[in-house]
């Protein structure tokens, strides 16, 4: 729904459009939450290109006015603002009630399109289910995630997004001491979580379960509501769309480093940018989250995690499947079945696209486990590794940049004649190949260390000036950039960050 204002002042009540839906369900599924109170908020950084993507119009609102509502510290006059219930399995172990403890959903919206979006406000406070914390954010985690999703969008990932970036003039308590806090406006398709449906599961409440599949299904999959066992396809599309998800992550050298349920959301989107990292040098096992203490979330995990956090949610629906119990198990494990299968198809597929394949033959994924493998034992940077790769097709040398990457770089000759025999059977030039591939392999991604220089730039010199260069450089990111091309390169060995944080 559109907004249009002439003139706006400071008494003035805003309507942002709002239409949330997901009031409509029983109070146990939230509870209601006003944010806390602002006492200096100020604007770093208003996504207006989003918001007109939205339908929102708020160029009449000065900078002071954006700060005030998206701090939550005003409310638009057409908000009632909630924090959802969810529990989740965190690192495996099962914790019955989560919900937003530092984040609360403003309301939903609907697009030009006609597509509905959820505007939540993240790190405006307590809440019920924030379990003794304060509720708030600090400032650097608010920039990380601003920063990482948009550029997640960039790539083509889908996730959810930042229309808004705001100081609040106050400290923030975390080790190892006082941080300048912050609050961060995410838009997202929807707010539902596998630990949605977990939180009901627990408490034996198959009414609620029941309601918020619908729910979901009227919301997301409407489509489906015709097919002979909606709720067995409702499951079935959220694992494709999950399974097609971390394929991606994984094409990218992306590491999400919390993915419990709780993080996993009915809609495909990336959600919570925590701990999360991009890796430098290929290690498939890398992790960064400074709470991952064993490993669980490591790069290499992240396809089987998916499919352990889908049969918890398969779990949850099962007696929504079948009456016949043991007919419902039997759907349930051929869905996990077929999502695994689905995984590994998007994977191979997307890992062929980075090597310039658009088809498929039997033998590919031995031209791409042999590349990983030269990648891991060499230390090469994983991004730049697939860049740089498409400077040498249909070229019997290789070029300079290319073999920089590499410690011994003779060791991949060999691999790159059996990669350009497997070129020549594709339809496309070798112009067309490199085109494709320079369309598909990322010049720029949101290294850590640019990402940590922008957060330390921000809380020790109150300077944004980092943090919107590289929103602005990872905008484009397949784009040669010549003005910028120290941000395609990894950190030198006294610039690597080695652990990410949660920020709570």
């Amino acid at each position: 729904m559109r907004v249009i204002m002439d003139t706006i002042t400071a008494s003035q009540q805003i309507a942002a459009g709002f239409d949330t839906t997901y009031i409509q369900l029983p109070e146990k599924f939230y509870q209601r939450q006003r944010p806390d109170h602002v006492p200096s908020p100020r604007l770093i950084r208003f996504n207006s290109r989003l918001a007109e993507e939205l339908g929102l119009h708020f160029e009449m609102m000065d900078k002071d006015q954006l700060a005030r509502y998206f701090s939550g510290d005003r409310l638009f006059v057409d908000a009632e603002p909630i924090a959802m219930a969810y529990a989740g399995h965190q690192f495996g172990s099962f914790v019955s009630q989560l919900g937003d403890g530092r984040a609360v959903l403003l309301g939903e919206i609907v697009d030009p399109h006609g597509k509905r979006y959820d505007i939540q406000l993240k790190g405006s406070g307590p809440t019920v289910f924030s379990r003794g914390g304060d509720g708030k954010s600090p400032l650097g985690p608010v920039i990380r995630e601003y920063i990482v999703s948009e550029a997640m969008h960039c790539l083509g990932v889908p996730t959810t997004r930042a229309l808004a970036m705001v100081g609040t003039g106050e400290d923030v308590w975390r080790p190892p001491g006082k941080l300048p806090g912050g609050i961060l406006t995410r838009v997202s398709s929807g707010y539902v979580r596998i630990g949605t449906f977990e939180y009901f599961f627990a408490r034996n409440d198959l009414e609620a379960i029941r309601q918020l599949a619908d729910y979901a299904i009227n919301r997301h999959f409407p489509e489906i509501h015709d097919t002979d066992n909606p709720y067995l396809s409702f499951f079935q599309e959220v694992s494709e769309r999950q399974a097609s998800l971390v394929a991606r992550w994984m094409q990218l050298g992306f590491i999400h480093g919390v993915m419990n349920t709780d993080n996993t959301a009915i809609c495909g989107e990336t959600i919570d940018y925590g701990p999360c990292a991009f890796m430098d040098e290929y290690n498939q096992n890398k992790v960064f989250s400074s709470i991952d203490m064993r490993g669980r979330y490591r790069f290499v995990n992240q396809g089987s995690i998916i499919l352990w956090n889908l049969g918890s949610l398969g779990n949850c629906l099962m007696h929504l499947f079948d009456t016949d119990k043991e007919k419902a198990k039997q759907s349930f494990l051929e869905i996990l079945e077929k999502t695994q299968e689905v995984f590994l198809q998007r994977w191979q597929q997307g890992m062929g696209y980075k090597l310039g394949l658009q088809t498929v033959e039997d033998d590919d994924i031995d031209l791409f486990k042999g590349y990983l493998d030269i990648l891991s034992e060499q230390k090469a940077d994983y991004t730049l590794a697939f860049r740089y790769l498409a400077d040498n097709v249909g070229e019997d040398t290789v070029s300079d940049r290319y073999e920089q990457l590499f410690s011994h770089p003779e060791k991949t000759h060999r691999w790159m004649q059996a990669w350009h025999t497997r070129l020549t059977r594709e339809k496309q030039s070798p112009e067309e190949i490199v085109s494709f591939m320079n369309r598909t392999n990322p010049a720029f991604i949101p290294r850590n260390h640019r990402v940590e220089k922008a957060i330390q730039m921000a809380e020790r010199e109150n300077s944004f000036e980092e943090t919107h260069r590289l929103i602005d450089i990872l905008a484009n990111p397949c784009e040669e950039q010549p003005d910028a091309v120290e941000y395609m390169l990894p950190p030198k060995p006294e610039e690597q960050v080695q652990q990410t944080f949660c920020g709570t």
